[in-house]
């Protein structure tokens, strides 16, 4: 899903359903035109705990405007319809399990997704899931953190079949104005005890967020300052020009 190529790409995190379903589809499709290499499609959940307060409202507002997980599927559809771009559904576990695994597995493969990350599945407990995620021909996709042991970068490098998430800093999603002081210094060790490609998200935000890790990683994931930029009213259009501004 992420080619280690020497280049840094834009992985794009979306709440679906905000500010509608078919704007997420269209602000997808507008972020590959400018260059994104994959897309998150998140699942709107009521108690999102890794995540700070404006995915937390974006969240809040698509679960108010009805949206599911059938919509979110639905969405997927309609951009894998008109693009090959590399889909992942980003979850909390509680809403998969309502909806039942197996279920959301099939229909997921179904509807045109490639991976599937769960943001509080710890990969110890991830065994019955993940046979299920491969079964369907999809990946599943782990996170690492500055609090990661060494015997779990060990069995994340060893379960994972796409990329490594890793989560830039303690505590929750949104936009800083600066990266952790220790984060290069933490991927320079990172680098040579995995042997996945590796993505960085939490906190990424800016320009100058992305030159200083673009040597030290293969992706880096921006969810808030998108969906921030969706919350202060932009046109789906408008969007896009403000990310990449």
């Amino acid at each position: 899903m992420i080619a280690q190529n020497g280049t840094c790409g834009l992985i794009a995190y979306l709440t679906c359903g905000v500010p509608s379903n078919d704007a997420t589809v269209e602000i997808a499709l507008d972020l590959e035109r400018a260059g994104a290499i994959a897309i998150e499609l998140g699942v709107p959940f009521s108690d999102p705990i890794a995540d700070g307060p404006v995915i937390q409202s974006a969240s809040q507002q698509a679960l108010a405007r009805g949206t599911t997980i059938e919509d979110v599927l639905a969405a997927a559809r309609s951009i894998r319809a008109r693009s090959a771009i590399p889909l992942i559904a980003f979850s909390y576990l509680n809403p998969l399990l309502r909806y039942g695994i197996d279920r959301f597995a099939t229909n997921a493969r179904s509807a045109g997704f490639d991976a599937v990350l769960i943001t509080d599945l710890p990969p110890e407990d991830a065994g019955a899931i993940r046979s299920v995620i491969r079964e369907n021909n999809m990946h599943l996709i782990f996170l690492l953190a500055p609090t990661s042991t060494a015997k779990r970068i060990a069995m994340v490098d060893r379960m994972t079949t796409a990329f490594i998430y890793y989560v830039s800093t303690t505590g929750v999603t949104g936009d800083r104005r600066e990266l952790d002081a220790t984060l290069v210094d933490r991927l320079r060790d990172l680098r040579p005890r995995i042997s996945h490609p590796l993505a960085v998200g939490f906190g990424i935000s800016g320009r100058e967020h992305y030159r200083a890790l673009a040597p030290f990683c293969d992706a880096v994931v921006v969810g808030s300052a998108i969906m921030r930029a969706i919350d202060e009213g932009r046109h789906p259009g408008d969007v896009v020009r403000a990310i990449l501004e």
